[in-house]
């Protein structure tokens, strides 16, 4: 989630927040065209078979499929109610003609549109109800429930044979007049292991995180709720969940990233908790950040942590870098393993282009494999990448390799839209990269990248699809489109600041 976001639900702003981005447009005055309408839906999948069961598969045709949200973007004729396309994989790729928008506006979507509500401010996905096919959730952390601003709720969109439909909603009863925010970080995994997927989410008053066990009916009724409080255990107050398996038994484990006030000041820090049937549990700091992914990137059958941290480094944000910086740490049998942690920049051997003041390298995280070779591999966004010595901010996106010593810069690439095959031109403050995601969505075993430039087109946002071969991520057949090309009301509208886990 972008800074201003934070800011719109409320959250503690950060002081090494820099000054160029106070720049960026606030969604307050935003004149969008409103959103009407019901679902669109352009053959999206019939799917007569039984679903396929395939993690990301919305419409059970055997093909991932994508959803991208633009949070600040108006949605019936309320500025930043937010919205949410769909964009559905075929065995060609994901197709933009075969789309569905949805909001609060859309018929058979829970909610009604309003001033700031940020729908899809943030999205995981799973199949919560256990149905073969895929669900969404949508984060609406601004979401007004009675009199109280910012009380959030979750969305879930469920999965069916023509895509995306119907939807529900999960709210968290909370004493008198709090602003909880439910919805500000959410993730879907199977925490206690036994074959349901359940929800995390951050709830900022009462408890820092709600988890609903699965399955989660399309009544909203889950197996159970338990609470956990990360803050009074380890002080760091949750942002952003990340769900992955790290130890390699059945149950996820949940990475929590968040915020330490230390000396006065915020500082980025993350916590794992891994899954058992008894309930997460912490078993150990990690390097803080503002992204996080959990891949097998070394192929040793333990899924390893990787955390972005774009700031600075300092004292009081150690994880840093010049222009931003990753950190690896390696999973093994018990979670965590004593193997030295990696860190890697834009002056790590191997990896494109120079560190820089302000680049923000690590602000977005998404891993897959691109080349079939069985190592995960990790797609990094330098959302604020100067490019020469004029065009600022104008991002970059590149993708490290996974190998048998881990994540390494040898044989990484980077894409901006002035490399060959892409489309567009690299302008200051498009921020290409602000989003990422690897997605195989023509089933091929390779995963293609996905990424979105919020400050495309001054703030309308677009996403570029680029394609994957036998080495990897290539520009060649490269596409992009803009919120018009979904069914969405162009303008301003940050398309593309989100994309789904």
């Amino acid at each position: 989630m972008t800074s201003e976001v934070r800011r719109a639900v409320g959250m503690p702003q950060e002081k090494k927040i820099r000054m160029h981005q106070r720049l960026r447009v606030t969604l307050a005055t935003a004149a969008v065209a409103a959103l009407t309408g019901g679902l669109l839906v352009a053959g999206a999948g019939t799917a007569a078979a039984a679903p396929s069961g395939l993690q990301g598969d919305f419409n059970g045709d055997g093909y991932r499929d994508i959803a991208v949200s633009a949070p600040r973007a108006a949605a019936g004729g309320k500025g930043g109610a937010g919205y949410i396309a769909v964009v559905y994989g075929t065995r060609n790729g994901l197709d933009k003609s075969k789309h569905a928008l949805i909001s609060q506006a859309t018929t058979g979507i829970t909610g009604v549109p309003e001033e700031g509500d940020a729908f899809g401010a943030q999205l995981t996905t799973g199949d919560l109800d256990g149905d073969g096919y895929t669900d969404l959730v949508a984060g609406v952390p601004e979401e007004r429930i009675g009199s109280t601003r910012s009380t959030g709720v979750l969305t879930v969109i469920w999965g069916s044979p023509t895509g995306l439909r119907a939807s529900t909603d999960i709210a968290a009863p909370m004493p008198g007049d709090q602003r909880n925010a439910l919805g500000l970080g959410v993730a879907a995994g199977d925490f206690d292991g036994d074959g349901r997927t359940d929800l995390a989410a951050v709830n900022n008053a009462y408890s820092d995180l709600f988890v609903f066990r699965g399955p989660i009916s399309r009544t909203g009724e889950s197996a159970g709720r338990t609470e956990l409080s990360v803050t009074n255990s380890t002080g760091i107050t949750p942002r952003r969940l990340v769900a992955g398996r790290v130890d390699g038994d059945r149950a996820a484990d949940l990475l929590v990233m968040g915020i330490r006030e230390t000396d006065g000041d915020y500082v980025n820090a993350g916590v794992l908790y891994s899954g058992r049937a008894t309930g997460l549990k912490e078993v150990g700091t990690v390097a803080g950040g503002r992204a996080g992914v959990i891949a097998d990137v070394d192929k040793d059958g333990y899924g390893d942590i990787v955390t972005g941290e774009p700031m600075e480094k300092r004292a009081q944000e150690p994880d840093g870098g010049h222009g931003g910086a990753l950190t690896v740490t390696y999973g093994g049998a018990d979670g965590l393993s004593t193997r030295p942690r990696v860190r890697i920049d834009q002056d790590t051997p191997g990896v494109p282009g120079a560190a820089e003041r302000f680049d923000e390298f690590g602000w977005s995280l998404s891993a897959g494999d691109t080349d079939g070779d069985g190592y995960a591999d990790v797609a990094v966004g330098a959302q604020s990448e100067t490019l020469g010595t004029s065009t600022f901010g104008a991002g970059m996106v590149t993708v490290l390799r996974g190998s048998a010593a881990g994540l390494t810069g040898t044989g990484s690439r980077s894409f901006t839209q002035d490399t060959a095959g892409v489309p567009g031109v690299a302008e200051d403050h498009d921020h290409f990269g602000g989003a990422v995601q690897l997605v195989d969505s023509n089933n091929d075993g390779r995963a293609e990248l996905v990424a979105g430039a919020y400050g495309e087109n001054g703030n309308a946002g677009s996403v570029w699809l680029v394609r994957a071969g036998a080495s990897g991520i290539t520009a060649t057949g490269s596409t992009s489109f803009g919120s018009l090309s979904v069914g969405g009301p162009g303008g301003f509208g940050y398309f593309g600041e989100v994309l789904a886990d």
